[in-house]
């Protein structure tokens, strides 16, 4: 079979339009502008500590035994997630939430905050993107392995954000 300039032309085309519609799928109406100002935070000014660091590593610690734990949202993957996540006895609880706008946000209990995590961890359904108060009900759930909770657009498999609990 010949394949000729027109046909890779089309072909070309349609993958380019795939690209698009995939990468289109979870991103928000309002269009990103390079006059918009990026937000800095201040440096620190005091000096730091002259003591030596300890050569413990780092871990993500899992929730409390009491059942008690919190944690603020961050971002991920150019996108938007901001406020704060408790979870107290059987339920979970967003306030200040916000997200940019997806056409399938799901909450997940995870532990971790990659697409891996996500796969391994726990949907608790369905979150708005544009609510600041929601609530999960977690029912006696185990959740010792759980150390983030993780906005995720499953149709575009993309995580959003995540808040690490401690």
């Amino acid at each position: 079979m010949t394949i000729t300039r027109f046909h890779r032309r089309t072909l070309l085309g349609a993958g380019a339009l795939s690209l698009t519609a995939f990468l289109a799928a979870c991103s928000s109406d309002e269009p990103m502008t390079s006059e918009e100002p990026m937000e800095e935070e201040p440096m620190d000014e005091e000096p730091m500590d002259e003591e030596p660091m300890e050569d413990e590593p780092m871990e993500d610690e899992p929730m409390d035994a009491a059942g008690m734990s919190e944690g603020a949202f961050a971002g991920a993957n150019d996108k938007s997630v901001s406020g704060m996540v408790t979870i107290d006895a059987d339920t979970l609880s967003l306030t200040e939430f916000s997200s940019d706008e997806g056409p399938d946000l799901h909450l997940y209990l995870t532990s971790g905050d990659d697409e891996a995590a996500v796969t391994a961890g726990t949907e608790l359904g369905k979150v708005a993107w544009d609510e600041a108060e929601q609530s999960f009900p977690l029912d006696g759930m185990d959740l010792s392995q759980v150390d983030h909770v993780v906005v995720h657009c499953d149709k575009a498999k993309a995580v959003f954000g995540s808040a690490p609990l401690s």
